[in-house]
This record gives C-alpha cells, sequence and structure tokens, in this order.
C-alpha cells in the first residue's frame, strides 16, 4: 500500500469516527430530551392525583 491509498484510508476511517460519534450525540440528545417529557408527564399525573385522588384508586376486575 503506497502513502496515497494510506492517507486516503486513514482519512475516511477519521470521516466515518466523527459521523458516528456525532450520530450517537444526537441519540443521546433525543433520550434525553424524551426522558424529560416523560418525567413531566408524570408529574401531571400527580397533579391529577392532587386535584381527584379518587380517580384511579380502585380497579374493578371480573373473570
Amino acid at each position: 500500500m503506497n502513502i496515497a491509498e494510506l492517507s486516503m484510508a486513514m482519512s475516511m476511517t477519521n470521516t466515518q469516527s466523527a459521523y458516528g460519534v456525532a450520530m450517537l450525540s444526537k441519540s443521546l440528545d433525543q433520550v434525553s430530551s424524551t426522558g424529560d417529557q416523560i418525567a413531566g408527564m408524570m408529574d401531571a399525573a400527580a397533579m391529577e392525583l392532587s386535584v381527584n385522588p379518587h380517580i384511579g384508586g380502585n380497579i374493578d376486575i371480573t373473570v
């Protein structure tokens, strides 16, 4: 393998690695955002229980 081929291969590897890291970063940001939204939904559910404490306290099951 000559120097030019080796240089191109190393450059391609560095580019692919940088792309992978950028995509992982975006995925982590999205998961963090989704987690924040789920936490907000749980807070909203707690607020509903404070307003209507009798809702959701009992489950009627018939078999």
